[in-house]
């Protein structure tokens, strides 16, 4: 499979504008009575798609959460067959 042509670059808005509505439904659940409230995300300026999401407390945020939004991402870019790397970032 050629490389070439594997990363599509979205902007910020657009992202966020598909994101943003599915992270409200499904919100990451509560740990240790604190709720995570994601602000924004972006896609970083790399070689290989990966994504950043803003939010108040990025160390509650665990893997299961982490496979549902790359799952989402899959579904809404096609990304479909390429490695994506999510980070959860302070605000």
């Amino acid at each position: 499979m050629s490389s070439k042509g594997a990363l599509k670059k979205y902007q910020r808005g657009k992202l966020n504008d598909i994101l943003l509505p599915i992270i409200q439904y499904q919100s990451p659940p509560a740990y240790k009575g604190k709720f995570v409230k994601i602000k924004f995300c972006t896609q970083l300026p790399t070689s290989h798609p990966q994504f950043a999401f803003f939010c108040n407390l990025p160390q509650y945020v665990k893997d299961p959460y982490m496979r549902f939004l790359e799952n989402k991402i899959r579904k809404n870019f096609n990304y479909n067959g390429v490695p994506i790397q999510i980070y959860f970032r302070k605000k």
